[in-house]
């Protein structure tokens, strides 16, 4: 993108040119992490009938397991790369990956090619996540801004996790399941022309030459994958020596990972970033807010099936607010945090009001006024607007911009193993009672089915509501976090 000299026009027409830019770069991120939202829930409402369709039910879990496998193992790698080599190139690469990707799961022949192919995706969706999200910081180096501008990404999440679940009904029921693959095309299109024209290519000065920490990036693909398979058989296999066993190496490959990349020059993940207590201590933030995000998300649906006797489409649109509610929370959040002189406070204000949504939720049953249960939606997704955009910025400031791609990484990596451990954790207490009912009520057991599902996700979103209160406390204990102002970056043509 050739650089016009700002000195050779008039001040507000390169302003306009500047707000121009931005806007339309932002536009840009904003479709791509629409594209990853889309995917998270138009896919999954057509799981069915894709399984149907290819005759494959035994690959079921596979189609959405895959994904979120190569995601989360591509995450903070290319995060880390792209700081390392500048973000724009593997954007770019990102949204030609995943909409060929999707392009191919829309034409899939048979179950396993698609399971192939949603890997490819996961793969194109996890460096999105790493490398997209960092650009940001590159765009606006004032926090302010920067802040100001996440909006854009707060919006275009909740109106693709908002309309996901009808959009994905909808097109199997009018188009077939193979049109919610290929609605990404469209997006990724527009999401491509706008990066490429738009967003710079930012090269940070390196001392010397970088090598890539291919062993370390080995060492950190083994721990995550191992964890999030671990996670996934828990609710189904419980403490069985398979899920054991990949804990163990997860805890292996953890330590081996450990005391490589102390060693290593330039290592994929700087182990130095885990001995700044208040880093540490959003992590641990972020993975609660995917813990109570998810496990919500996941199952207040099937509560309200199940207390209130509602239909799944039903169920899905009592949700809305949360995510509906998330935009109107960060947008608020631009107003607030700016003006705070201790800009923790209103995260610890968003994980209150998380807390109090879980305690609404844990409340529903049959006898309920189905107005609490949009209220808890409402707080939910306010205080996640509350918090996610602005763990992103802390981070940054705390991180500083040599490693912006791996910390902003590292904070949606700990977000979506929290997502994955939540719903693991609700699902294996909602299998537990079902299988004790069974057990203990032979040809009866459909009878008590009903309430044992009902008891678990109370049990489930209670224990929502004690890790959101100790993430109240992690809160109150950052400190240190200014939004102050950094030199911008060398812009490279």
């Amino acid at each position: 993108m050739a650089r016009v000299d700002d000195h050779s026009i008039p001040h507000d027409a390169a302003a306009a040119r500047s707000f121009r830019d931005s806007l339309l770069a932002m536009l840009g991120i904003g479709l791509v992490n629409m594209l990853v939202a889309l995917d998270q829930t138009v896919v999954s409402t057509a799981l069915p009938s894709i399984v149907a369709d290819l005759k494959g039910a035994e690959y079921y879990a596979w189609i959405a397991s895959v994904y979120l496998l190569a995601s989360v193992v591509s995450v903070p790698i290319f995060g880390r790369l792209g700081d390392y080599f500048g973000r724009k190139s593997f954007v770019i690469a990102s949204i030609i990956t995943f909409t060929a990707a999707s392009a191919l799961c829309g034409f899939a022949p048979n179950v396993a090619m698609l399971v192939f192919e949603r890997a490819l995706q996961g793969i194109g969706g996890g460096m999105m996540i790493g490398t997209a999200f960092a650009s940001i910081p590159d765009l606006f180096p004032d926090p302010h801004a920067r802040v100001r501008w996440q909006v854009v990404m707060a919006g275009s999440y909740g109106i693709a996790t908002a309309a996901g679940p009808f959009l994905g009904g909808f097109l199997s029921a009018v188009y077939g399941w193979r049109a919610t693959f290929l609605i990404n095309l469209p997006v990724g299109l527009a999401g491509l022309y706008c990066v490429i024209r738009y967003l710079p290519h930012i090269e940070h000065a390196r001392k010397q030459r970088t090598t890539i920490d291919w062993t370390g990036a080995a060492l950190l693909s083994v721990m995550l994958a191992s964890l999030q398979m671990g996670i996934e058989r828990l609710p189904a296999k419980g403490l069985a020596s398979s899920t054991l066993t990949l804990v163990a190496i997860a805890i292996g490959s953890c330590v081996l990972l450990y005391k490589w990349e102390k060693r290593h020059a330039q290592p994929i993940l700087p182990i130095d970033l885990f001995a700044d207590r208040n880093l540490v201590l959003l992590f641990v933030l972020s993975f609660v807010a995917g813990f109570a995000m998810f496990s919500l998300l996941f199952f207040t649906p099937l509560l309200l099936q199940t207390g209130f006797g509602m239909t799944p489409q039903a169920a899905g649109i009592a949700v809305t607010p949360l995510p509906v509610c998330l935009a109107l929370g960060s947008l608020a959040n631009t107003r607030i945090v700016t003006r705070l002189r201790a800009p923790m406070t209103i995260v610890t204000v968003g994980f209150a009001l998380i807390g109090a949504g879980c305690v609404g939720t844990s409340m529903l049953d049959s006898t309920s006024p189905h107005a609490l249960g949009a209220l808890s939606m409402g707080a939910v997704g306010v205080g996640l607007g509350f918090i996610f955009n602005n763990l992103n910025v802390f981070a940054q400031e705390l991180s500083g911009r040599a490693r912006f791609g791996i910390t902003t990484a590292l904070i949606q990596s700990t977000r979506m193993v929290g997502g994955m451990l939540g719903t693991a954790t609700i699902g294996t207490l909602v299998s537990r009672s079902l299988a004790r009912v069974v057990a203990g009520a032979g040809s009866g057991a459909l009878a008590g089915n009903r309430a044992a599902v009902v008891h678990a996700i109370h049990m489930g979103f209670g224990f929502d509501v004690v890790v959101v209160c100790g993430a109240v406390v992690c809160a109150q204990r950052v400190v240190g976090v200014r939004l102050r102002q950094v030199p911008s970056p060398r812009q490279v043509e």
